[in-house]
Order: C-alpha cells, then structure tokens, then sequence
C-alpha cells in the first residue's frame, strides 16, 4: 500500500518527466538564460498578468524565505497563522536566513481572519516591536483547508490598508483553485496578492518551486505597485546569496511550463477533463481521492474514528486509537498530528496526491478498519471523551 504520508511523496508525473527529459537535448545557457525560462516568463504573463515576473528556485522553503525577504526590511515582521509552514517546519529559516521575525495568530483550521490581521496595527511605528511588514498566507492552508475568494480579498485588503504586503505561500495553490473550481489568477492577482511561492513539488514536479511577484499595473494601490517593483528587483539577488539559484535553471523550468502548459495553451480552470492543464488535472485527482477517503471513513459507522477538520482539499484529518493508528501504520506511513480528545487517542493526517487511485484509497479504508478491528477500538469512547474540549480541537 502506498503512504498517506504527504503528497512530497508521491513520484514524478511522466510529463514532467519527460519536459525534463526533452530539456537535456543539447547545451543551453546556465542561470536562466535558456529557452525554457523564457517560455515559463511568457506563461507566467498569460496565467498571472502582463507586468508578472517569475524566478525558478530549488525548493518550497527558499521560495517563502525569499519572497519575505524580498517584502520586508530587516527589522519587520511577518504576520502568519500559527500552523503555518514557515512557522512550524522551516527550521526557523525565515528568521535565521531572513533576519525576520514571524508574528503569529492562532487560528481554527488554519484560517487567518481580517481581525487577526487588524490586531497587529498597534504594532506600527512602536520602535519596542518588529514591525508587521507582510502578510503570509497559504492556500491551501496546513490543516487541508482553503480561503475563499472573498476571504482572500477582505485579507489583502485588510493588510493593505495596513502597508503590509502579500505573500501566499502556494505550495498547493493548484488544490485551492482545483477546488474552488478558479483559475490560479482568481487567487492571486484578481485579490491583490503582492508574491506568490509557486508549488510544484507537492504536485507533480520532481525539484524546484518558484517566485512570481505580480505586477504592479494590477496592484490595488500605488504603495503596493512600488512594493512589488521592489521586490522584482530585489528577488534576483536574494535568490542568489540564499543559494537558491539552480546553474542548470531549465530543468526546473522544464517542469513547471509541463505542468502549467506552454505558451497559447489553454488555461481551462474548474474541471479535470482531458485536455486541461497538468497542474489541474494533478490537484483535481488528490482533492477527489481524499474525499473519497474521508467518505470510506465516515462509512465505518464508529466513533472510534473521527474526522476532525473539513476536507477541502487533499487531506484529511482524524482521531484514532493510539494502538490502532501504531497498527495501521505497519502497513503504511503517515504522521501523527496531534494529541487526541484523551491520552489514548492522537490526531493524524492522512493525504492523497496526484498518483493516488481510487483502489488505493478503497484498500487503505479496509486496513483501518482492520487495525480498528485488531485493537478492539471501543465505539463511542471518542464521543464520550469529547465532551467539553473545544471545537477547533476536534
């Protein structure tokens, strides 16, 4: 059986790799001076808007790290749920890399609110404070949630009016749109988004993300239009003294132009039918894997197993019997989350990804209720156990 682990497990999709494999045919100019490169610019114009920039880098954490440095000067701040990735599984890269200190909000189901936004304001122009100099956002967020649209929107405008910039840190921003049924634009340029971290990793890619900052003729004000002509600038060099940028740079063009499209294609946002873009049609078959793993789930008819978050996206979450989630994971890995409803339960993650079937989710749902089976899991002990512990716990 395969893991359930994270969708960083799952390989590389066959177009990706064979971009890569056609992008090894002869020699092409290092650093990103390659034809690849320039069509992955030319894409990034037509998905995000014509003043957009793009920069290939070598992985998800130096994307975030540089597009906050490229946002902030060096006594800022950075305003971010307390789940976030760059908060909780960086490493403190952000502060050791980036000199930046992250200003947290606790959150339900990993959603920033605009008040969580306005609370920092009394943090401007107090020289005893870091100051909230950009917003991160990630869609979807951690805990397999995802923003709206028109909460998205209330968001940036929130933290404009603040003068704080925008960064989304979209390492699955395809599973977003794929589940709104939007165009990566919809989520990004049309809200006011300042930088993106764009994801390719954790949905069919092999090694590499990228930065787009986008452009400032789409800025909502001319503060944040100057902000992002800033960091256009200020990215390159960033990229470089944080050892992020790739000498054989078309490789990881390569792959994100085949799972964005090339140049003219069509974008084709809101369905996953033949002839869509890669990226949609990878984040469409994780979102509708996990869902039919949370349906098999609930299916049990137990309470020894309850999901404990919405699945909006590619995972789901749930709590189990310790022993029963230690014997289930004899036969495939995942992670535990959190500590459960009682000292004998714990919370875990369950995701899906592009490559996961159907058949794979349908043996993975028979191996729980195994396990379940084998521990003899007491039904109805998490319902009792319950009782009193707040909402977002659960």
């Amino acid at each position: 059986m395969p893991p359930f682990a994270s969708d960083n497990y799952a390989p590389a999709h066959p177009e990706v790799l064979a971009a890569m494999a056609a992008a090894n045919d002869g020699y092409a100019v290092a650093y990103g001076e390659d034809p690849w490169t320039a069509r992955l610019a030319e894409r990034t114009r037509e998905l995000f808007g014509a003043g957009a920039t793009v920069f290939p880098l070598l992985n998800g954490t130096g994307a975030n790290v540089v597009s906050l440095m490229a946002t902030t000067p060096r006594w800022a701040g950075v305003v971010a749920s307390d789940v976030a990735h760059v908060n909780t599984d960086e490493n403190g890269a952000p502060e050791r890399v980036g000199g930046l200190k992250l200003l947290t909000r606790p959150t339900v189901d990993g959603r920033l609110t605009v008040a969580d936004v306005e609370s920092w304001a009394g943090e401007l122009g107090d020289v005893h404070r870091a100051q909230p100099a950009v917003l991160t956002l990630t869609q979807s967020t951690e805990l397999g949630t995802v923003y709206t649209v028109e909460e998205l929107r209330a968001l940036v405008d929130a933290a404009h009016r603040l003068g704080l910039a925008v960064h989304v840190d979209g390492s699955r921003l395809a599973n977003a749109a794929a589940a709104l049924g939007v165009d990566l634009r919809a989520l990004t340029t049309d809200v006011g988004v300042d930088v993106v971290s764009l994801g390719a990793a954790k949905n069919g890619g092999m090694i590499g993300e990228a930065v787009v900052v986008l452009g400032p003729d789409d800025a909502p004000t001319p503060a944040a239009a100057d902000a992002r002509r800033a960091a256009a600038e200020a990215v390159p060099y960033l990229r470089k003294s944080t050892m992020q940028l790739a000498s054989k740079a078309r490789f990881v063009s390569a792959q994100l132009l085949a799972l964005l499209g090339e140049p003219g294609t069509a974008t084709a946002p809101g369905g996953a039918a033949d002839g869509a873009p890669l990226w949609l049609r990878n984040a469409a078959n994780a979102n509708a894997t996990a869902a039919r793993l949370r349906a098999g789930v609930e299916s049990l008819g137990t309470d020894a197993v309850r999901v404990t978050r919405p699945t909006e996206a590619n995972a789901v979450f749930a709590t189990l019997p310790r022993a029963a989630a230690d014997r289930l994971r004899e036969r495939t890995r995942f992670y535990d989350w959190a500590d459960g409803e009682t000292p004998e339960r714990v919370e875990v993650r369950w995701m899906s990804s592009w490559a996961t079937t159907p058949a794979e989710v349908d043996a993975f749902v028979a191996a729980l209720t195994e396990a379940l089976t084998e521990t003899e899991a007491p039904a109805g002990a998490a319902a009792g156990a319950a009782e009193g512990v707040p909402a977002e716990v659960l």
